[in-house]
């Protein structure tokens, strides 16, 4: 049976929109009408007008209130600054992950908060036998884990009331903590203590650390990660080895991207 090409599960409706939202591309396309888009896609103006409603919805275009033009939404501005912060994360990230792991011989990630996931970005593996199964490219609860729960302590407080407010704490273990009151007094204690601590969570027998990331700007843009077998991640040895070494490769990773960690005693 042969392969079919990438370019036969294309969706008609969402390419139309691509390409409706490349036309702001060029200098002279700030802003556009119904009709200069119509034209230049060659679409019927219902289509058009189908399309930038449903773009508009989602912040991706907005509407210009006094010419009736559309202009580029704030979303698409985010989307652009989160891959803009990816990209200046990893380069960074690798070389403090791999002498990390040399330290520890434990398995190690970087992630970031996107749409409320923990999304594990680049891991470098243990040499060790018995090792968790590997986490990277995953989307994983964040109020149930390390990097998680790191990410989220260090959200402004309306965008983390917005998402106490709307995500569903399932119980994945015996641990997980589902109080939302709980919950946020427990993120106050990670922000005070600048780590996390996935303590079998998400999953039984699997236990991590975390450590926060941040840019020039101090803000929380991602976590390194340290994660596996709870039999090995004795409270002892997360408290002696594993915390101040997350941390270290925490810091050591903000201070390429231009942070400037506060002065003790100020």
């Amino acid at each position: 049976m042969q392969k079919k090409d990438k370019s036969d599960y294309m969706i008609l409706a969402v390419s139309h929109a691509l390409d409706l939202l490349e036309q702001f591309h060029a200098e002279d396309a700030v802003e556009l009408g119904v009709t200069e888009i119509s034209r230049r896609l060659k679409l019927h103006k219902n289509n058009v007008f189908r399309l930038l409603a449903t773009l508009e919805s989602r912040g991706y275009v907005e509407q210009n209130p006094i010419t009736g033009n559309y202009r580029l939404g704030l979303r698409t501005l985010e989307l652009r600054q989160s891959m803009i912060r990816q990209m200046a994360l990893l380069p960074y990230a690798k070389p403090a992950l791999e002498e990390l792991v040399k330290e520890c011989d434990e398995t190690a990630y970087v992630a970031v908060l996107k749409e409320n996931l923990s999304v594990y970005l680049y891991g470098v593996e243990s040499h060790a036998t018995v090792r968790v199964v590997s986490r990277l490219g995953s989307r994983l609860p964040a109020y149930c884990t390390a990097a998680g729960k790191v990410m989220l302590a260090g959200l402004p407080e309306n965008d983390l009331e917005r998402y106490l407010s709307r995500t569903e704490l399932a119980p994945f273990t015996p641990n997980t903590i589902v109080e939302r009151d709980k919950l946020r007094e427990h993120l106050k204690e990670v922000a005070a203590q600048g780590h996390a601590i996935d303590n079998e969570e998400l999953e039984i027998g699997v236990r991590g650390v975390a450590a926060p990331i941040h840019d020039y700007r101090s803000v929380v843009v991602g976590a390194v990660i340290i994660s596996g077998p709870a039999m090995r991640f004795t409270d002892g040895r997360v408290r002696d080895e594993l915390t101040p070494l997350a941390c270290r490769t925490a810091e050591a990773i903000s201070v390429k991207l231009g942070y400037a960690a506060p002065t003790a005693g100020l």
